[in-house]
């Protein structure tokens, strides 16, 4: 995964070669006060409607990923309460991936949150 002005882009493997080249995430706009990501697939080059949005807060630990601009949920993250992480202090959450939606893709997904979190907080 590459970030270049909030921009991602995956590629398959290590490679950053274009042949391997998977789909970019970009934030829906500049501010935000919860988070809006737009998901292009690789051949959506014109990039005039997503393929898949994300919406929610990633400080709640809770998102909704959507097909595109439709309401079909694909998959949810939500913030677990567990008695570890209340004692302990750490966060958990669960990913619930709806069938017949790529695992790897919704987890790549979770992780590029991740990462827009960590750029935040630096």
């Amino acid at each position: 995964m590459l970030s270049a002005h909030r921009r991602w882009q995956v590629y398959r493997g290590e490679s950053t070669d274009t042949k391997d080249f998977l789909f970019s995430v970009k934030k829906s706009s500049l501010l935000q006060f919860k988070t809006k990501l737009d998901v292009f697939l690789a051949h959506n080059t014109s990039e005039e409607v997503c393929d898949f949005r994300i919406e929610g807060s990633w400080l709640e630990r809770s998102c909704v990923i959507y097909a595109g601009n439709s309401s079909t949920i694909i998959a949810q993250m939500h913030k677990k309460h567990t008695a570890q992480s209340i004692l302990l202090g750490k966060d958990n959450f669960g990913v619930t991936v709806y069938p017949n939606v790529d695992y790897a893709f919704v987890v790549a997904l979770v992780v590029i949150l991740e990462e827009i979190n960590e750029d935040r907080s630096d």
